[in-house]
C-alpha cells in the first residue's frame, strides 16, 4: 500500500529527509523537531527512524564513554523520551511506539534507610540513582510503555500498551499491565504463543 502524505506532508517529509542527510547521515529518517541533549554521550547505529518530538537525554561523566546506545534499524515514534546517565542499550530492529518513556535513573534511591531521599528534600535536589536498562533485539514496546531503571527486556519480547515495566521481561514473551507481567510465551517447537 502506498502511503499518501498530501502536498504539505510530502514537503515536510522531503525537508526532514534533507535535514537527516545533513545532521544524522547514518539514520534512515529523522522527523523534526527532535531534542538531543548530550549527543557525545549517545551512540547511534545505522538505519534509525524517528517520529516528531523525540527527546534523547544522555549525561555521561566528563570524558566518559557513551551511556545511550541505539542499535541498527531502530524505529522510535512520536514523543518518546529516553534518559540515560549510566547505561541504556537498545538492540537492533526495535520498534518503539509513541509516548514511551525509558530511563535508567531516578531522583533519589528510596531505600529503607535513605536520608537523602526524604520528603523534606525537593525531588530535584535529591541525588540521582541509576541502574542499567537493556532492551534486546526485535523488541516491540507498545504505546505509552514506561521502562524503569534496572530492567532487561529480552530479545523478541513484546510489551503491551500502557505497561509499566519494573522487572525483567524474558525473551520471546508478551508482557502487559502495571506492573507488567508475562501473559504469553512463544513456543519455538509449535510456533505458537501460549498463555502463562
Amino acid at each position: 500500500m502506498i502511503k499518501r502524505y498530501g502536498l504539505l506532508g510530502s514537503v515536510r517529509l522531503a525537508k526532514n529527509w534533507v535535514l537527516t542527510r545533513i545532521l544524522f547521515p547514518h539514520a534512515r529518517l529523522v522527523r523534526f523537531p527532535i531534542y538531543v541533549r548530550g549527543s557525545s554521550s549517545i551512540q547511534f547505529s545505522d538505519g534509525l527512524t524517528t517520529g516528531v518530538n523525540v527527546r534523547l537525554d544522555a549525561a555521561a561523566p566528563r570524558g566518559g564513554s557513551p551511556v545511550l546506545f541505539i542499535g541498527r534499524n531502530v524505529q522510535i515514534n512520536d514523543s518518546v523520551h529516553i534518559g540515560a546517565i549510566e547505561k541504556v542499550v537498545i538492540g537492533d530492529h526495535v520498534l518503539i511506539a509513541s509516548r514511551v518513556f525509558i530511563s535508567d535513573h531516578n531522583h533519589g534511591s528510596y531505600q529503607l534507610q535513605d536520608d537523602l531521599s526524604v520528603p523534606e528534600i525537593p525531588p530535584a535536589d535529591r541525588p540521582l540513582s541509576s541502574r542499567p536498562v537493556h532492551i534486546g533485539n526485535n523488541v516491540w514496546l507498545g504505546e505509552q510503555v514506561c521502562i524503569l531503571p534496572g530492567v532487561t527486556v529480552g530479545d523478541g519480547a513484546i510489551v503491551g500498551a500502557n505497561s509499566v515495566v519494573t522487572r525483567d521481561i524474558p525473551p520471546n514473551s508478551i508482557a502487559a499491565g502495571n506492573p507488567a507481567r508475562v501473559i504469553r510465551l512463544f513456543d519455538a517447537k509449535t510456533k505458537t504463543w501460549r498463555k502463562t
